[in-house]
Order: structure tokens, then sequence, then C-alpha cells
């Protein structure tokens, strides 16, 4: 979480953190989603951020402490910005479809089954990321722990 942090204060993207580390992208992601980084990479991502291997290998400081409201909206983030990939997803396969049916049989338009199939899924998904409709969500998570624990949190 500090590198993600570090990243998004300095408004730079994956890709663009990867050009200047000369870390894969990939290495990037594994390091943000909280794997254990090799020296080397946490050298590259020091010199690139200007601060202190031991910085980046420590728990956060307070300079640099994520607290709860931002852990919940990187999160809320990563869930819109999943929402987008699955959307435009869905727009390429499904225009593909469109055009395979026209040119192979037209007089019956069958892509409208998988259409309306993958958009109740696609509109699903995005009542849950930008939390319109969220009846599994944090509190619901935190209810099924108390009620199992048998006590408050």
């Amino acid at each position: 979480m500090i590198i993600r942090k570090l990243r998004l204060q300095r408004g730079w993207s994956q890709e663009q953190l990867s050009e200047m580390s000369g870390l894969s992208v990939r290495t990037i992601q594994r390091i943000e989603r909280g794997d254990k980084a090799g020296l080397e990479s946490l050298k590259s991502l020091a010199a690139v951020f200007e601060v202190q291997i031991a910085d980046l290998q420590k728990e956060p400081e307070p300079d640099v402490k994520i607290t709860e409201e931002e852990t919940r909206v990187i999160n809320q983030v990563r869930e819109i910005k999943g929402f987008y990939s699955h959307l435009m997803t869905y727009a390429l396969v499904i225009t593909g479809l469109f055009l395979l049916n026209y040119m192979t049989s037209p007089e019956y338009i069958w892509a409208w089954w998988p259409a309306m199939g993958w958009g109740i899924g696609i509109v699903s998904h995005g009542l849950s990321a930008f939390e319109v409709l969220n009846f599994f969500g944090a509190d619901w998570e935190r209810k099924q722990v108390e009620k199992r624990l048998g006590r408050k949190l």
C-alpha cells in the first residue's frame, strides 16, 4: 500500500512507474497487491520515489500512513475500475457477436440472448461497484463476522 500511495500522490500510472523504475508493470502490480518485493526492485522504487529502502519495507510512518478511509476509497476505486474493464470487454465481445450473427445468419438475430444475459451481470456489477445497491458490502460482512463471533468487533 505504501508504493501505491506514493505513486498516487505523484499522479503516476503503474505504467509510468514501470518506465521510471525499470520494473515490469506486472511487478508493480504484484508489489502493490502486497507481495514481497526483491531487494533490486526496492532499490529501483526507492530511487524513483527518492526515499530510503527501509521506508518502503516498514509499516507506514505518519507522513505516509494509510487511513481506513483511504483504504476504503482505494478499494472502491479498484472496484469501479474493474467495472469499467468489464464494461469494455462486454462492448467488444457483444459487438463481435452481433457482427458474426449478421455475417452468418442475418435472418435470426441470436446475439440478443448473450447480450441480455451478460447485460444483467454488467448492471449488477455496476450497482455494486458504485454502491447503489450493495447488499453484501462492508456492513453486511461486519455483521456476519460479529454474528459468528458472538460479539462486536
